[in-house]
């Protein structure tokens, strides 16, 4: 069969490849993720159920799950070399998200054999301790042993701090990790897809994803969103600070999505997960302003950008619920890494599996007809 090649820039609207894995639809604003909404599962799974759901299309028994907890957690340790690797890069100051690919190509170093799950839970279990590991080193503390007693979200916690984490804190990041896990064929998902489709590994599959992930335009801006609160302040200054950011053409981060053309429902959930964690006190405070702005900005944007429907996305409550937890900013895209290797090994799995070779023509742009100088002739 031959098909008419159809230019579509940046391939909007092709359809590349078949996945159970999750569906986005902008227009309902809805997200499916394994077949469940997303609110029916963020809020009460834990994240290595969401990641047992993704690779084996089901969510694990009582004893599948502690087999699968504790087959995660034999698997955090990192070798000496990623140990070394993060020294060396802390000597630089490195980004985070930076260090975070180096490492995890890595990996491998740790690997018994070339099945797709076992490097799969390998990235999955080592990602929090590469970049909590990190983060301390970068503050000139020591890194702090994983313990396999404790949950993934837990640990990760535990691993930056030192200490063992609330169930509040750790119930805000679960809710995270699951709400990001997976979301179509965004930009770094299907570049693990891509690698995968040639027969690579999940390793190489994971390392460009990260690299797909690192740029802004993908990764997203959830610590300027929270900045912007900051820089308000106080609820009677919302609407002339975000009035005079509209005027001067700044973006509001935090609003607008490529593919939402509602509300994107990963804001509902994160912030119903906010508003249980900010119970009193000044994280009550700052959550109640963030609502306030929220609300004035998007009376203003539909005020300057009448019709473009740029509403709440979710960078606006990831900074607050990762803020509210205790993280840094600069941990906040790692963090969201953290969650989407989950996503992202799915689908190199679900691609290894059936999958064709990813392979987009071009529309080619350029001259024709051009010749190459005639050589000297030989004498």
């Amino acid at each position: 069969m031959v098909f008419e090649p159809i230019s579509r820039p940046g391939l909007q609207g092709v359809i590349a490849a078949e996945t159970r894995l999750s569906r986005v639809d902008g227009l309902a604003g809805e997200l499916i993720i394994g077949g469940y909404a997303l609110e029916e599962i963020a809020p009460y799974a834990e994240f290595e159920e969401m990641v047992y759901l993704l690779w084996y299309d089901r969510l694990p028994s009582a004893e599948e799950k502690d087999s699968f907890q504790q087959e995660l957690a034999a698997r955090r340790a990192l070798p000496p070399i990623v140990l070394e690797t993060l020294h060396a890069a802390a000597k630089q100051r490195l980004p985070i998200i930076d260090v975070l690919r180096m490492a995890a190509g890595l990996l491998n170093l740790t690997l018994r054999s070339d099945e797709e799950y076992e490097a799969a839970s390998v990235l999955v279990a080592a990602f929090p301790t590469i970049i909590a590991a990190y983060s301390r080193i970068l503050r000139g503390e020591e890194p702090v042993s994983p313990d396999e007693r404790l949950s993934h979200a837990a640990n990760y916690l535990y691993m930056l701090d030192g200490e063992i984490p609330s169930d509040g804190r750790v119930r805000a990041l679960n809710t995270y990790l699951n709400t990001v896990v997976d979301h179509g064929f965004n930009a770094s998902t299907f570049t693990a897809r891509v690698i995968v489709s040639t027969q690579s590994d999940l390793v190489s599959a994971v390392v460009g994803a990260i690299g797909a992930l690192k740029g802004p335009v993908h990764g997203g801006a959830p610590g300027p969103a929270l900045d912007t609160v900051f820089e308000i302040a106080t609820p009677e200054r919302a609407e002339a600070v975000l009035r005079a950011k509209l005027e001067a053409g700044e973006r509001l981060m935090g609003f607008g999505h490529r593919v939402y053309q509602v509300r994107d429902p990963r804001a509902d959930v994160l912030n119903i997960a906010a508003e249980r964690f900010f119970t009193s006190g000044e994280q009550l405070e700052l959550y109640q302003l963030a609502r306030h702005v929220e609300k004035v900005a998007i009376a203003l944007l539909e005020e300057y950008k009448p019709g473009r429907k740029l509403q709440t996305n979710v960078e606006f409550y990831t900074a607050l619920v990762l803020h509210g937890i205790g993280l840094e900013t600069a941990l906040f895209t790692p963090t969201f890494a953290i969650a989407r290797v989950g996503g992202w090994t799915a689908h190199a799995i679900e691609h290894l599996h059936g999958g064709r070779l990813l392979r987009p023509l071009a529309q080619y742009i350029g001259e024709t007809g051009r010749r190459y100088p005639a050589p000297f002739p030989v004498a």
